[in-house]
């Protein structure tokens, strides 16, 4: 999408902290910190990912960060928009360095099988409607070696064989982010269908069967939608829609 004028953006830096997410909320809870201020440190002691797990970053080698903003115009139930606009508005950036990239239900980037991105959303709710969503994203730029039991981390550097400015990649992370929510907040016609459709195109193995796992064991299936509410639904080899929320299937990969 074409960027519209960038709101003035407030970048606190700091060498360390654990969590950039838990930072930023303290601050929040603190202090009158504006929407669009963007916490990012060198170093975080305990990066959070989905799922409970760590995310490992070489410190000052990659991009991490979080961003806050007031979406009290949407409603609790459109949570996942939100979480569709943050990984569309990395996805969208990484694509202009090289081809291969996609967002892996509900919010890795990857490129090919292999994640270069984590985005860790957390929201606050009041009544019906979305206080506070602080977003926590962690992107591969410039490390070359990865220790963590991870299975398959990868960097802007190991894709393109050459450093990347990681100033460079934030701005455009965040003029992205922008182009998405801005239009949302303002209640843009269609703007909720144009995410949706853009990031339904940029899903991983989007066209295709493949492996997955769910409680009853492993099945084959392809990507039938995704819903605007976050649900995941699978065809299976025998016809048979398979419908999951957040956890409840994994790819295989």
């Amino acid at each position: 999408m074409n960027c519209p004028t960038t709101p003035t953006v407030s970048i606190l830096k700091e060498k360390e902290t654990d969590s950039t997410n838990n930072r930023l909320a303290q601050l929040c809870d603190r202090e009158n910190i504006k929407e669009f201020t963007t916490l990012l440190v060198d170093k975080q002691t305990a990066g959070k990912g989905q799922r409970g797990n760590s995310w490992e970053s070489a410190p000052g080698m990659n991009l991490t960060f979080s961003t806050v903003l007031y979406p009290s115009a949407l409603k609790a139930r459109e949570q996942f928009t939100l979480s569709m606009l943050i990984a569309l508005s990395v996805y969208d950036t990484l694509s202009t360095y090289a081809e291969g990239f996609s967002i892996k239900w509900p919010n890795d980037i990857y490129w090919k099988d292999k994640k270069i991105c984590g985005i860790l959303i957390e929201n606050e709710l009041e009544g019906a409607y979305l206080l506070r969503c602080i977003a926590g994203i962690g992107v591969n730029i410039n490390q070359e070696h990865f220790v963590s039991p991870a299975p398959n981390p990868v960097s802007l550097k190991q894709i393109l064989g050459r450093e990347t400015d990681k100033q460079e990649v934030l701005e455009s992370i965040l003029k992205r982010l922008f182009s998405y929510y801005i239009p949302l907040i303002s209640q843009k016609p269609n703007i909720k269908e144009t995410i949706h459709s853009d990031y339904l195109n940029a899903q991983y193995r989007h066209k295709g069967m493949y492996p997955y796992r769910d409680e009853n064991g492993e099945f084959k299936a392809s990507l039938e939608t995704i819903e605007p509410d976050g649900h995941l639904l699978l065809r299976d080899e025998n016809g048979m829609l398979r419908k999951y929320a957040f956890k409840e299937v994994q790819y295989i990969i």
